[in-house]
């Protein structure tokens, strides 16, 4: 896709990232603008760090899942365009962070969205083949995700999370976040749209930037949509143990 208007770096285990990208379809729509939906991994990202001693206990898991996850979207891309990753994105992140919270995994150190019997739902959603779960353990697509990922930290710089955006590419600049943790209104969205391109827009500008973040406001981890989540410290796009 060479006539976007911005390219969107997701994890599809990233909440943030997941809050972020329905503000942006939001916007897009409004304002007709192409989004192409582009590969972070936060496993990859992550792959010099001890996990134990660094993260949560549910946080390789889950990264890791997001990194199969992505093996999907990549062969989705390869198969189907552009714009299924799209389609595929939005199906993942509905049943991941849009539907009701789901218990623990009985199997320490396991995330269910890395299996077929979650992903199954998920590709009939976006009305992709079934066939694309076997994606799940190639990891030969490893290469093409740790491209990207190497891509949009050439962008930024590496003390970042997701999502990235990439304004006006291939010459725009291009950002960690916004990181929101509240979906805005449609008027509301397109304010802060506007807000934030304009800082984009400022070739001096650098970051804006707090660690305290409420947990997003999302069924899936179960915060309501009509109260704020519980303030959490983060460091570098991660709710890390050790800063």
């Amino acid at each position: 896709m060479t006539d976007a208007d911005l390219h969107f770096y997701f994890d599809p285990t990233c909440p943030f990232a997941w809050l972020t990208s329905k503000w942006v379809r939001t916007v897009a729509a409004r304002r007709d603008h192409r989004v192409d939906w582009r590969f972070i991994s936060l496993r990859l990202l992550n792959e010099h760090v001890d996990y134990d001693a660094w993260f949560p206990p549910e946080y390789e898991a889950g990264h890791t899942a997001g990194l199969h996850l992505l093996r999907v979207a990549a062969r989705t891309r390869a198969e189907h365009g552009r714009e299924a990753v799209g389609q595929l994105y939005a199906a993942l992140g509905a049943h991941t962070f849009d539907a009701d919270p789901v218990p623990a995994p009985d199997a320490p150190g396991t995330d269910r969205r890395a299996t077929r019997a979650f992903l199954g739902p998920v590709l009939e959603a976006a009305g992709l083949p079934a066939g694309l779960a076997g994606a799940l353990e190639d990891e030969s697509l490893d290469a093409v995700v740790r491209a990207e990922t190497e891509e949009a930290l050439a962008l930024t710089g590496r003390d970042v999370g997701t999502p990235i955006i990439h304004f006006g590419p291939p010459e725009g600049v291009a950002f960690f976040g916004p990181v929101i943790s509240r979906l805005p209104e449609e008027d509301e969205a397109l304010e802060l749209w506007d807000h934030v391109v304009a800082l984009a827009r400022f070739p001096g500008f650098a970051e804006l930037k707090r660690s305290l973040r409420e947990q997003p406001q999302l069924r899936g981890l179960g915060v309501a949509p009509d109260r704020p989540g519980v303030e959490e410290d983060w460091h570098a796009g991660s709710r890390r143990t050790k800063k």
